[in-house]
């Protein structure tokens, strides 16, 4: 086997990620052991699922732990496990690069960060946890081999953009890291981690409740005064769901969290139930206190961790929990499956299905339980994949909807509950309205608000893509039709206005088909408008069209869809309206007039945040207009 050592770049984004560790950018050091450990457990996990999946793995599964050792001469710490190891392609992808999406993102944060509890936080949503042995350590060393391989790999660096990799033949199973210690310097908080006091204390702190022993060789005082050396196991190891909550404390749910989540950050609520009579199982779960930034992304982490009688079978278990509840973490033990039990098997086991609704139900009551200010900041944070629930959770969709929050037109600050706008409802008002698009700015200064503001009716105002989804297969809250302000005809008037506007119909007929025809092509109707009071023209859609922005969406995920043709609203008060029909009556040039129809159909496509199909048209016609009138 070839020795040859080469010498490679990290990847642009991880260098600058090292750079950012080295320079410190937060003050609690003593989190890269804990990383390190997170890690080696991580490896002993996939090691014990493997050789149950693979009978043939070559492995030794005997004596499964993680070990740290100390020489106080060389100031070297070595953290090693004998768990799956890794192979030479492995290390490159997995520690010369980021392989995570929005990492450009995660850099950004950072480097605006002057918070120190900030910039842990993100390092925490990206598990990158590895690169901050560079805080602590001049040179770090990493000798690896995979289980049921024979040659090993030895990774070396200084942290300063390239790294040293070499295959070597007597590489033991597992991993080992290596890491040559930077002085001691308490300003700084760089402590003695070759002290066995302090790493002790870490242990205990950050990973008492891993599953596998942490072992460690240290001195210890004979009677005579002699020192002898003695193997000793650092953490508990008792699995933090399979004690009552009375035994746990805050801190060790928080910390248990961080392993799990791979957060920095407390999380938001903490769910600890039992499930027992025909199927047993423990779940430990947590809300997160922020949005992980692959949240929305396909490759984002999904689900929570499956344990089989305080074995990991695997992680991100989407059978345990739907997709819009993709942001709670945690653990599952089930009593009752089989170690070797597949995703495949999962969707369709009975039980699993069972332990799913129950969590589900659970996570939904601790929403609807949560304190106002823990639930603004949950729901300015997950609500938009909530909502999604609505889409996926036909058995939840009364509790999903007493959970929505939304902004209205009653309260510009302040979101509501549909209850509360039920409450707020006008005298003889039968439906909720609403209002969908990019953000509120625009929604607000749409005209299809304005006869609903004139006449004191609350709408609500929503800006999430998914928005566009939920409303139209809801349907209805409470017995009250959700009904969108931007489709359909609206009746919001008086006896005596609908007799005006019949007699303004009858004297408008004629514009109404001439405009028709000249549009034909970009719209299915043109008609008089009972919802603007100061714009000229609004563009809505019929009652059961789809909407433009739903149309985007379906083209953006590559879903051909066809064209929808909207009507054309006029306000017959506008002197702009007016002075058309005005002239359209006295005969006026036939395509004078064609090119005000497109003028103001484009005006009221804009007016609403839609695009124009022939924009340098458009400026053209009004440019040569308004040169007309100086």
């Amino acid at each position: 086997m070839s020795n040859r050592v080469e010498t490679l770049e990290f990847q642009a984004e991880a260098r600058q990620l090292l750079q950012l560790m080295v320079h410190s950018i937060y003050s609690n050091k003593d989190v890269f052991l804990r990383e390190l450990i997170s890690n080696a457990s991580d490896a002993l996990d996939k090691l014990r699922l493997e050789s149950l999946v693979d009978k043939e793995l070559s492995a030794d599964t005997s004596d499964l732990h993680i070990e740290i050792e100390v020489d106080k001469d060389a100031r070297t710490l070595t953290v090693r496990d004998n768990g799956i190891g890794m192979n030479r392609d492995e290390v490159v992808g997995l520690i010369g690069t980021i392989a995570k999406s929005g990492t450009a993102e995660l850099l950004r944060k950072l480097r605006e960060s002057a918070d120190a509890a900030a910039s842990q936080e993100l390092i925490g949503q990206f598990g990158v946890g590895f690169y901050a042995t560079f805080m602590v350590a001049d040179r770090v060393t990493l000798l690896t081999r995979r289980a049921g391989q024979s040659g090993g790999t030895r990774w070396e660096s200084a942290g300063e953009g390239t790294y040293s990799i070499e295959e070597v033949e007597d590489a033991p199973q597992g991993t080992s890291v290596t890491l040559h210690l930077k002085p001691v310097d308490t300003d700084d908080n760089l402590h003695d981690y070759t002290a066995e006091w302090t790493i002790r204390e870490i242990v205990k702190r950050y990973s008492d409740f891993i599953s596998w022993p942490i072992r460690m060789t240290v001195d210890k005082p004979g009677e005579d005064g002699a020192t002898t050396r003695e193997e000793q196991t650092l953490n508990s190891m008792k699995a933090l769901w399979a004690r009552s909550r009375d035994e746990v404390d805050e801190a060790e749910y928080k910390e248990f969290y961080r392993h799990v989540a791979h957060d920095w950050a407390d999380p938001l609520e903490t769910i600890h139930m039992r499930g027992e009579g025909t199927f047993e199982y423990e779940a430990l779960l947590f809300l997160p206190s922020h949005a992980p930034l692959d949240l929305f992304s396909p490759q984002g982490r999904r689900g929570v961790q499956l344990y089989v009688k305080r074995v990991f079978i695997m992680d991100d278990c989407d059978a345990l929990m739907p997709n819009y509840l993709r942001f709670v973490k945690g653990v599952v033990d089930a009593h009752d499956l089989s170690l070797n039990i597949s995703r495949e098997i999962l969707q369709q086991d009975r039980q699993i299905r069972a332990v799913r609704r129950r969590l589900v139900k659970k996570v939904l009551a601790t929403l609807k339980d949560m304190s106002a200010e823990s639930y603004r900041t949950f729901w300015t944070e997950f609500g938009a994949v909530v909502k999604e629930g609505l889409l996926e959770d036909p058995d939840n969709t009364e509790t999903l909807l007493e959970l929505v929050r939304t902004a209205s037109t009653h309260d510009p600050a302040e979101p509501t509950t549909l209850r509360d706008y039920v409450e707020r409802m006008k005298d003889g008002q039968t439906e909720i309205y609403y209002a969908t698009g990019e953000n509120r700015a625009t929604i607000e200064n749409s005209p299809h608000l304005e006869a609903f503001r004139a006449k004191g009716y609350e709408v609500l105002i929503l800006t999430d893509p998914v928005d566009e989804v939920w409303v139209e297969r809801v349907g209805a809250y409470d017995g009250k039709t959700l009904r969108s302000v931007a489709k359909g005809q609206v009746d919001l008037e008086t006896e005596e206005e609908k007799e005006k506007a019949e007699a303004e119909r009858q004297e408008y007929a004629d514009l109404l088909t001439f405009l028709g025809g000249a549009l034909a092509d970009s719209v299915k109707e043109v008609r008089l408008s009972t919802r603007l009071t100061t714009s000229p023209a609004c563009v809505v859609g019929d009652a059961h069209d789809m909407t433009p922005t739903l149309e985007k969406m379906y083209r953006a995920m590559g879903q051909e869809v066809p064209r929808v043709k909207r009507i054309l609203e006029l306000n017959p008060a506008h002197p702009l309206v007016t002075g058309l029909r005005k002239a359209h009556g006295e005969g006026g040039d036939t395509a004078a007039l064609t090119e005000t129809a497109e003028l103001l159909y484009g005006m009221a496509l804009l007016a609403e945040g839609g695009e124009l199909a022939d924009p340098a048209r458009f400026t053209r016609i009004l440019a040569d207009r308004l040169a007309r009138g100086l």
